[in-house]
């Protein structure tokens, strides 16, 4: 491909993925907030699951053809499982299986270019055919020269060669994104919540480390680093002779893929065990190491036996059974290109929220999700403080194992009595946030496949007393230090409420609103134009959008927009004159 038409292709990726944002945006627009405004909010409700259906097919459709970082952005929306409606997550939890493995003999050319040798020198066998096909590269079996093998002590290795252009693609792709953040940006019920640009930013960073393979290579040593000495789990060796930033070469440690629940058993492995030992590895990523392995998808984690399987009983005891876990297995780790750091911050805020939620503390956990950044300082957090307390009240005195077995509709209930108020409070979500939950919304939905009765509490519940037990010293701290800041306000407010009291009693005090009642004025006629815009574009894109489907009150709602429109124009030019 030339270079001129190369840029012609980027151009129009480009203004494909801005031309189906905007037509997302203008739908969700319409029915979501110009509808109910109308009194037309059953319209709105009653067609919500068939339109994220239609819209999660369509990204499907646009990320299978585009490829690159849309890949990613329709993982990360099939992982929260928690905020988007099944109809989207179920629609795109299949699409990294889609993607098409790019041709032999591009992959080839592009590896040779980077180790600067031909592949029958670099290898002593190099498989033309892939083992996976990822976004952003594929992976290829080989085998290590007998040179490179006596080096290394290894033989049978993966290759991982990124895909061709990929670096102008991401380019093309974060600037799409970045556009999109700043229409999030002027979106209030968005803005209030995310700053999409530091969102899209953070991704971005995540997205040029994940495609410098010399990256992915330092951050699987500091992972091995933080797991030297722990049995339960393994990770590849990196052969750093034939690896580059485009070529990453690893010992071969395929093995059960973690959840082929088939094949754990038939080798004598449990899966509820494969998900609490799971479940306590993350949770050491997160409390202890503060690196996270933040894309633990199926086909980056196998299940490797340490034990013999029952039906091939051997000889001689295997030689790793001194480093396997109880259930005979360890844990591997693969493709460490998206990693999550924890900043002591946020490490302090997650400390504090575990604390809060073992000492049955509405007012502490409150803090703790301000201080963590998901609650905005400003909010008004009384209905919270209440709610919590309910909550506690009710489920605090039980086991974290207990509460698994309470009636999930009495979950729901208190979720529908004071789901109003939580929709309505300022919570946003923070920077730094993005990859550690998709770390645990992946870490949750793998523990529940392997284990239905799967209870993340239990897993968790040591931490807390760990961290109970390390911040002892801290909290007593933190009593004295509110104490004295408490006597220090209490010794000052008599002073301060006789200086004001004094003022009043001199008449220094005065309060001229007259100015602020004019400017009032001409606010409130600004407003009322503006509105009439609003609602002079809302009437004429309905209209459009509606004339489809329903051709009469499409063009009624066009004819009549012309209403708000001449408001908009011609109110308050006589007041003008006059003045």
């Amino acid at each position: 491909m030339t270079d001129a038409a190369a840029r012609g292709a980027h151009r129009a990726r480009y203004r494909r993925i801005l031309s189906f944002a905007g037509r997302e945006f203008l739908k969700i627009w319409w029915f979501e907030l110009v509808l109910p405004r109308l009194g037309m909010s059953r319209v709105a409700e009653r067609t919500r699951g068939p339109r994220m259906q239609t819209f999660a097919r369509r990204f499907h459709t646009l990320a299978v053809e585009l490829g690159g970082l849309m890949i990613k952005v329709g993982q990360f929306m099939s992982s929260r499982l928690d905020v988007l409606p099944p109809e989207i997550t179920k629609e795109l939890e299949g699409l990294q299986d889609e993607v098409p493995a790019v041709p032999t003999a591009a992959i080839r050319a592009l590896a040779e270019a980077e180790l600067g040798i031909p592949l029958e020198r670099a290898y002593a066998w190099f498989d033309d055919t892939p083992v996976a096909a990822a976004s952003l590269g594929q992976v290829h079996r080989a085998r290590l020269s007998a040179l490179d093998a006596a080096d290394t002590g290894l033989e049978d290795v993966v290759v991982k060669v990124q895909r061709p252009g990929i670096d102008e693609i991401v380019a093309v792709d974060l600037a799409a994104l970045r556009r999109v953040a700043r229409w999030l940006t002027r979106v209030r019920l968005v803005a209030d919540r995310v700053d999409a640009p530091a969102l899209v930013e953070e991704f971005a960073e995540t997205s040029r480390e994940e495609i410098d393979y010399l990256h992915e290579a330092a951050s699987a040593e500091r992972f091995r680093e933080n797991f030297a000495d722990d049995p339960r789990v393994g990770m590849p060796e990196i052969v750093w002779e034939r690896s580059t930033r485009r070529v990453l070469t690893l010992s071969d440690v395929t093995a059960i893929k973690i959840n082929d629940t088939d094949a754990l058993r038939a080798a004598g492995i449990d899966p509820a065990q494969v998900a609490e030992v799971f479940a306590e590895v993350m949770f050491d990523q997160v409390f202890t190491h503060s690196f996270v392995h933040a894309d633990p998808h199926p086909g980056n984690i196998f299940v490797t036996p340490t034990s013999p399987t029952p039906s091939t009983p051997p000889t001689t005891p295997p030689a790793d059974t001194t480093d396997a876990t109880p259930g005979g297995f360890r844990l591997t780790f693969i493709d460490f290109g998206m990693m999550a750091e924890i900043p002591a911050s946020l490490r302090d805020g997650l400390r504090t929220l575990l604390i809060a939620v073992t000492g049955r503390d509405s007012r502490g956990l409150v803090a703790a999700a301000q201080e963590i950044g998901v609650l905005l300082p400003s909010a008004d957090t009384r209905e919270l403080e209440r709610a919590l307390t309910a909550l506690f009240a009710r489920f605090g005195g039980m086991g974290f194992a207990e509460l698994s077995k309470v009636d999930p509709r009495e979950f729901r209930d208190f979720a529908e009595e004071f789901g109003d108020m939580v929709r309505s409070l300022p919570l946003q979500l923070p920077e730094n946030m993005l990859l550690l939950i998709r770390a645990v919304s992946l870490t949750s939905g793998m523990c529940s496949g392997l284990d239905p009765a799967f209870n993340v509490w239990d897993a968790a519940e040591p931490y807390a007393g760990r961290l109970l037990r390390d911040e002892s010293g801290n909290i007593v701290q933190a009593f004295a230090s509110q104490a004295m800041d408490t006597m220090n306000t209490t010794w000052r407010l008599p002073k301060r409420i006789d200086d004001i009291i004094t003022r009043v009693d001199d008449g220094t005090v005065s309060f001229d609103t007259s100015r602020l009642e004019r400017r009032l004025d001409r606010l409130e006629g600004i407003a009322r134009r503006i509105a009439s815009g609003v609602l002079f574009a809302a009437m004429l894109i309905g209209g459009a959008l509606l004339v489809p489907a329903v051709p009469p009150l499409g063009i009624t709602l066009i004819c009549v927009s012309a209403l708000p429109l001449l408001h908009s124009l011609f109110a308050g030019v006589g007041r003008r004159g006059s003045r």
